[in-house]
């Protein structure tokens, strides 16, 4: 556990541990809950298929590729214990492979139309 108080920047770093030099790394989804077993039921997005979600959300430059930095504000879940679970899913490409997810940036999903 890593204890904050509410609105304090929360700083993560995520490091891919290769002795190939040619991986980038790339955060696609970071997903919080209050409970550490269910991301689906009551979840709030910070970041999604590469779209940020979270206004406090900023990234961090980092001198390797294969290491991805950054910070949101901490929250609380209103109505819920006072922790937050976080789950984050990240992509492992290869370096100036631009077809790649890590080079996809975000990606919304267009919405279907509804039939009549």
């Amino acid at each position: 556990p890593y204890y904050v108080d509410i609105n304090q920047d929360l700083f993560l770093e995520a490091y891919l541990h290769n002795s190939d030099s040619n991986l980038v790394l790339f955060v696609d989804t970071c997903v919080a809950s209050p409970t550490p077993h269910n991301f689906t039921t009551v979840t709030y997005d910070i970041i999604r298929n590469g779209c940020v979600r979270d206004s406090t959300y900023a990234t961090y430059y980092s001198p390797y590729s294969h290491q991805v930095r950054f910070k949101f504000n901490a929250f609380q879940f209103i109505h819920y214990s006072p922790s937050v679970y976080l789950k984050c899913e990240l992509a492992v490409c290869r370096t100036y492979d631009y077809s790649s997810r890590c080079y996809q940036g975000c990606i919304t999903r267009s919405k279907r139309e509804a039939s009549s």
